[in-house]
């Protein structure tokens, strides 16, 4: 009797053990090409908006550029970054690190490790450093991005040759700009436990107090602030019927204060400021007769200032007062006290 030939046993493929692996290899190849797409499109970007600046009257420059990241960011460094304004206000760094994931382009966080010096027009440079100098930008291809600037302990140095900075440092100070609804943005700046200069105007009212500063404010129109430099800008704005509304804000100068209940603000033909603030002044008299001591203010301008608030000043030593920027001047109640704030 014979037995039955048996059919030999087929060996399984081993192929499905290997596609994974193939699919992962091919997907990381395509991410790794892809990311350098991104990198040179990062850099050709850069050089692009360098370039239209520069035609734009601004000054762009960096001594070195390097881009990393990979594999899920792109880390851009800049060796001696500077630019320059038509207007002459300017922005420079020993080095700047920025950061964005690549899921993420529009959103990027920018440090200045060794600190940052900024220009300006007349007064000349301000060395800036600190434990924290940091910024984030998002939103980029809206028409209002997000900003938001933060420093902590900080100090100010101004430059050889330069005028002198009313702060020499602070403990902390913040920028941010939001979008709102209605073509509105949020700007807020604050700056908290400043030490003013030990000499000079701010010194003679805060008599070395520390100097604290709020302001909490609602720009309309918000788009039209675009220009090529800073004045067209601030004329496009002004032109649309773009407005600062103040919601609130202060400072503080030892045991000084100027807090601001509302007020509405734009910029004039001239480039000043126009507008009136709402205040509540605490020991008036004594910050204008420093300002008459100090010569920001002629003293018989001052001393009629200062008989103004004193004047209405309650027992509190509070007074209220309407200070109004218009036609180039800027008046408390009655008394013109000096020249209106120069915008651009």
């Amino acid at each position: 009797m014979s037995v039955p030939d048996t059919e030999p046993v087929r060996k399984h493929s081993r192929a499905g053990l290997f596609i994974p692996f193939i699919l992962l290899l091919v997907a990381m190849v395509a991410w790794t090409g892809f990311w350098f797409w991104l990198r040179i499109q990062t850099a050709d970007r850069m050089d692009e908006t360098a370039e239209a600046l520069r035609a734009a009257g601004y000054e762009v420059s960096w001594s070195e550029r390097s881009i990393g990241g990979f594999p899920f960011r792109l880390n851009v460094t800049l060796t001696e970054p500077r630019i320059r304004e038509p207007s002459g206000w300017a922005l420079a760094a020993p080095r700047l690190e920025s950061e964005a994931y690549i899921h993420g382009l529009g959103n990027w966080i920018f440090a200045a490790p060794e600190g940052l010096t900024f220009t300006r027009p007349v007064a000349g440079p301000v060395e800036v450093k600190g434990r924290v100098l940091r910024a984030s930008l998002a939103g980029l291809d809206e028409a209002i991005p997000r900003f938001d600037f933060q420093c902590a302990d900080l100090t100010f140095t101004p430059g050889a040759g330069a005028q002198p900075f009313s702060l020499s440092a602070a403990k902390l100070a913040e920028i941010h700009l939001r979008p709102a609804p209605e073509d509105q943005a949020g700007f807020f700046v604050e700056v908290k436990e400043g030490q003013a200069r030990f000499s000079g105007l701010f010194a003679n009212i805060a008599e070395d107090g520390e100097i604290a500063l709020k302001w909490d404010s609602i720009l309309t129109k918000a788009s039209a602030l675009r220009g090529a430099d800073w004045p067209s800008a601030a004329r496009a704005w002004a032109d649309a019927g773009g407005t600062m509304q103040v919601q609130q804000a202060g400072l503080t100068a030892g045991e000084a204060v100027i807090g601001v209940r509302s007020g509405v603000l734009s910029v004039g033909d001239d480039g000043r400021l126009v507008g009136a603030l709402e205040t509540t002044l605490r020991q008036a008299p004594r910050a204008l007769e420093a300002m008459g001591e100090g010569g920001v203010l002629p003293e018989e301008t001052a001393e009629t200032a200062a008989a103004v608030a004193a004047a209405r000043e309650g027992a509190d030593e509070t007074a209220q007062a309407t200070i109004t920027f218009q036609a180039g001047r800027t008046t408390l109640g009655p008394v013109a006290i000096g020249p209106a704030p120069r915008v651009y």
